[in-house]
C-alpha cells in the first residue's frame, strides 16, 4: 500500500514527562508552491521541541509535510501553519520551528517560529566544561 499525504498529526505519550528534553527533528525534503508563480519551492525543515504529555508520530509527520507538496503558500505563512498544528496537535512546553528556503531569485529565505507554554520556564543548563 502506498503512503498518502495527510493534514492528520499522531502523537504517542511522552515517556519521560517529568524530564525537559530535547527532540529535534530535520526534514529535508519539504516543498510548497510560490502562490505567486506556481513554481515549487524547497526546504529544509528543523523542528526542535520539548515535549509535555505528547510526541509527534514520526510517519504522520511526513505525510503531513507531504501535504503542502501541492498547496501555494508563502513561507512565513506555511512556516507558521506547520508550527501552529504541531502545537495544536502535541501541546509541548516548547517548539521551535526553522524553515531554511532553497535560493530563490538569489535571495534566500530563513523563517523561525517558536511556541513556548504558558507558565514553563527552561531550567538552567549545566557548563560541563567548566566542572
Amino acid at each position: 500500500m502506498l503512503s498518502q499525504a495527510s493534514k492528520t498529526l499522531e502523537v504517542f505519550d511522552n515517556p519521560n514527562t517529568q524530564r525537559d528534553y530535547v527532540i529535534q527533528i530535520e526534514l529535508p525534503e519539504f516543498t510548497c508552491l510560490c502562490p505567486k508563480t506556481g513554481q515549487p519551492d524547497f526546504a529544509i525543515l528543523h523542528l526542535e521541541y520539548i515535549a509535555d504529555k505528547t510526541c509527534v508520530e514520526l510517519k504522520s509527520l511526513k505525510m503531513y509535510i507531504w501535504s503542502f507538496r501541492n498547496e501555494g503558500s508563502f513561507h512565513e505563512a506555511v512556516t507558521n501553519q506547520i508550527l501552529e498544528d504541531l502545537v495544536a496537535a502535541t501541546n509541548p512546553r516548547f517548539m521551535r520551528l526553522k524553515a531554511i528556503f532553497n535560493v530563490r531569485g538569489g535571495v534566500y529565505t530563513t523563517i523561525i517560529a517558536e511556541h513556548q507554554q504558558a507558565g514553563w520556564q527552561p531550567k538552567p543548563t549545566v557548563d560541563l566544561q567548566h566542572l
